[in-house]
């Protein structure tokens, strides 16, 4: 989740705790109970969009079981100071987390203790990454040396932590803003989180009457075609792009989940690189068309120029796929961003405006802001482990779900397959 889509959801006057439940795939973790476990590491898969330790307890009879518990992407977690290197295999661990509700073996990290007695919460931040980030903003020049603003270099969102560092309860705020929020404390409802600004992600404001998902879903008007395969939208399926680790779209994946994205400026092109993905596009500069049969892509084709110090970029060529859940776009998509830096906060805005008439009649708009990234650009292995099951289509009572098993030479064994479920998109069904 990235500030945007947290400004956005708070705009909207939902819980911000809500979509943190629903982004870490609380429909399997039962956060209203709490389980602790104490074992031996055995692995550590330190990937995106979940990272997971594996551990073994030893039971009562001397019998060792194969456990293991479910912690941030890998991205936010080095940003907050944490390595792979912590997880030594052999080492002691104690973990207290929100137990699953399909795998007694497994959890939700809220705290761990590590073999040296160092306690560390989920959203605990072991590192100032502020500082780091403030110093390279420092030592940036505002512009090239041919005039145009310097977006050269690495940029990233600012990392959104909960008010309750266990992850339990709360909401999602700024971390530079969670100091003015007690412990599991949610802003004001109906107002915007500390920073908050712009309208939601797809953010145009309801029509009354107008054909369009649930009161907390994408602010779109859907066509009758992008309404039917919104609703058809399997989150946790193959097909959900992420769920096979791959870029959703240019909108979406710039910020969210906290990635580090670099910007390379040269003399005809500029170059972005997604950080969680390593997804990348180029933007080429004086292009005055796009092609007359481009290749499509998730890219799609960019052109772009600068409108006095902000950079305007057109693209089109999209391949068909999920523009941000659960609005699909078609080859029809053109998606037009405007960069702004701001030299004095040393931020770069983008703002941007989405048309496929193919799936929905207005506009999809919206805005996010990155600063200097405080770790360099280093995309993240991708790999989903965590099962998301549906008890209803398993037809298991919570609990009843294998552990996986233990790992060969203490590396993590693969998780079982992800079925469809309930969309954390639609985060609203898992609530009602």
């Amino acid at each position: 989740m990235t500030i945007r889509g947290a400004m956005a959801l708070a705009a909207a006057g939902l819980s911000l705790a809500n979509v943190a439940l629903a982004h870490h795939g609380f429909g399997n973790f039962d956060t209203k109970s709490e389980v602790a476990f104490e074992g031996a590491i055995t692995g550590i898969d330190f990937v995106n969009p979940h990272a997971y330790v594996y551990f073994d307890v030893v039971g009562a009879d001397g019998a060792k079981t194969a456990h293991r518990c479910e912690m941030r992407a890998a991205t936010v977690l080095r940003r907050s100071g944490w390595s792979a290197a912590m997880f030594k295999t052999g080492e002691p661990i104690k973990i207290t987390g929100a137990p699953d509700r399909f795998d007694a073996k497994s959890c939700y990290i809220n705290t761990v203790v590590f073999a040296d007695g160092t306690t560390a919460d989920r959203y605990a931040q072991l590192t100032k990454p502020a500082a780091a980030g403030a110093q390279a903003a420092a030592a940036r020049p505002a512009r090239l040396p041919t005039g145009e603003p310097n977006l050269n270099g690495d940029w990233a969102p600012e990392q959104l932590v909960m008010t309750d560092p266990r992850g339990r309860a709360g909401a999602l705020v700024p971390v530079s803003k969670v100091s003015e929020f007690k412990p599991g404390e949610g802003p004001t409802p109906g107002a915007p989180p500390p920073g908050a600004s712009g309208p939601p992600p797809g953010g145009n404001a309801p029509r009354p009457g107008a054909n369009r998902p649930p009161p907390f879903g994408p602010r779109v008007a859907f066509t009758e075609a992008g309404k039917k395969a919104a609703d058809a939208f399997h989150n946790f399926s193959p097909e959900n792009p992420r769920m096979r680790c791959e870029t959703t779209s240019i909108l979406f994946d710039w910020t969210f989940d906290g990635p580090v994205n670099r910007i390379t400026q040269n003399a005809d092109t500029i170059t972005l690189q997604y950080g969680q993905l390593g997804f990348t596009r180029t933007i080429h500069m004086n292009v005055k068309e796009h092609p007359a049969n481009v290749e499509r892509t998730r890219a799609g084709h960019s052109i772009g120029h600068w409108d006095n110090d902000v950079l305007v970029v057109d693209t089109v060529g999209f391949a068909p796929g999920v523009l941000n859940p659960p609005i699909m776009n078609s080859e029809q998509l053109h998606v037009v961003e405007r960069f702004a830096l701001d030299a004095d906060k040393m931020t770069i805005t983008r703002s941007y405006t989405a048309e496929d008439p193919v799936n929905f009649t207005d506009q999809f708009t919206g805005k996010d802001t990155i600063g200097v990234a405080d770790l360099p650009y280093a995309p993240d292995t991708c790999k989903e482990l965590t099962s998301f099951v549906d008890p209803a289509q398993q037809g298991a009572a919570p609990g009843s779900a294998s552990a996986p098993p233990p790992s060969a030479a203490g590396a993590p064994a693969a998780a079982p397959a992800a079925v469809p479920a309930k969309s954390w998109w639609k985060f609203w069904e898992w609530f009602n």
